[in-house]
């Protein structure tokens, strides 16, 4: 193994590739967390000598579920919720709040027990792969649809169902991982824990997202320097993360509720339009360079997965996936009158999984029973829901017609 100096520039070259495939990406007008995901694979499979060092350290387990939860997790949450204004969180609360919460039960339930049932897999497998598929991914889904110029009330749907499922995912995956069998053998009482310990997680992170959210708004008033503000909303989004994991609550909902109390209340009562246009360029900046990581870490991380001949576990994983988040979908926008089915359509087809589902199947214990066979399905859904769902995303869009709404002059930055 070379030294760190070596690998750190093999990373800086790693970086400048992943830099230049998003350049090539975007003259083509295609999404380049798909060109990155190919290249990587191309790379994972050929095993380019000089680069060699730095993909086996970065694909390591341990550096890769390092890497995309401790570090770029509460970049690209915080980068998202920050931008989230609370007005368009209003209107589409009904369909964000249905997907977020019925939404990723009823698909957490579908998967684990079409998984145990139809493909044979014990309870605990069923169960933890079905937390790692019930939620979309928000790092792959916005990086997508933000590109696609489409209406931005579907956008405002797509992230906030991402931002708020995805901790929701999280918890689910700590309880089926860790105390879904003893829960199980304890009958109801098991139940009543496993909700207990789920409002727990949930209740917890969201109260050390509110308090440290308006903590960080109050003292943005006391300061008129973009440097200095930047660096609060840098604190936040990792203290929220620290903070809320050791009081073992759930780090991804403190860092999304910190996030948007900081963008809301936070920019109206302490920033000044300055610091605004300052903090937004500053994360713009930062979650493309962890996005160019993390999509090209996902092709590189072929060189650690032995798919063998779980080919027809493999497909049935991928089928049961793809049905439950069409149930899920319907039944839970079901009540929500006049919904548009162009867009059940399209929520439906982007529910796209990615880094962070690999990350937690990477993050589970070698003394996991049946941690091999999670990593494996896990990595293959991501693969088929990125290359495939996201190749097909654009033609889908034209398909159905939709556009941005009148007066739209921007499917991200423009104002209702």
């Amino acid at each position: 193994m070379h030294n760190f100096n070596e690998i750190f520039t093999q990373i800086l070259l790693i970086l400048a590739v992943s830099v230049g495939v998003i350049a090539i990406a975007k003259l083509f007008r295609q999404p380049y967390s798909i060109a990155l995901v190919l290249t990587g694979l191309i790379l994972g499979i050929t095993k380019a000598p000089y680069l060699e060092d730095a993909e086996q350290f970065i694909t390591e387990s341990h550096i890769f579920q390092t890497i995309v939860i401790t570090l770029f997790l509460p970049i690209l949450l915080g980068d998202a919720a920050i931008k989230l204004h609370y007005s368009d969180l209003m209107k589409q609360r009904k369909p964000i709040l249905a997907l977020s919460f019925p939404g990723t039960f009823l698909s957490f339930l579908i998967i684990g027990f079409c998984s145990y049932y139809l493909t044979g897999l014990p309870l605990s497998i069923a169960f933890t792969f079905a937390a790692l598929m019930s939620a979309t991914d928000p790092i792959s889904v916005i990086s997508i649809f933000k590109s696609l110029g489409i209406s931005k009330n579907l956008v405002t749907i797509i992230e906030g169902e991402s931002l708020f499922n995805d901790g929701i995912a999280v918890v689910l995956f700590q309880i089926s991982s860790i105390f879904l069998l003893s829960y199980i053998e304890m009958g109801w009482m098991g139940l009543l824990q496993g909700i207990l310990l789920f409002i727990k997680f949930a209740f917890g992170g969201i109260a050390a997202g509110v308090i440290l959210g308006f903590i960080f708004s109050q003292i943005l008033r006391l300061y008129d320097d973009y440097p200095l503000e930047i660096a609060f909303s840098v604190i936040l989004f990792f203290g929220s993360y620290f903070i809320a994991e050791h009081l073992q609550v759930s780090g991804v909902i403190a860092v999304v509720v910190s996030g948007i109390i900081f963008g809301n209340y936070g920019s109206r009562i302490g920033m000044s339009e300055t610091t605004k246009t300052n903090i937004d360029s500053f994360w713009d900046v930062i979650t493309f360079i962890a996005n160019s990581f993390i999509f090209l870490m996902i092709g590189l991380e072929i060189r650690n997965i032995h798919l063998k001949d779980d080919w027809k576990l493999i497909a049935a994983s991928i089928v049961i996936v793809l049905a439950a988040r069409t149930a899920a979908l319907y039944l839970s926008l079901w009540p929500i009158k006049g919904f548009s089915e162009k867009y059940k359509i399209l929520l439906n087809w982007g529910g796209l999984k990615g880094s962070l589902s690999i990350a937690l199947s990477l993050s589970l214990p070698q003394t996991f029973e049946g941690r091999e066979t999670i990593i494996i399905l896990t990595f293959s859904v991501v693969l088929f829901s990125l290359l495939v769902q996201g190749l097909t995303i654009k033609p889908l869009i034209s398909f159905l017609g939709i556009k941005k709404e009148p007066g739209e002059t921007s499917a991200v930055n423009s104002e209702n």
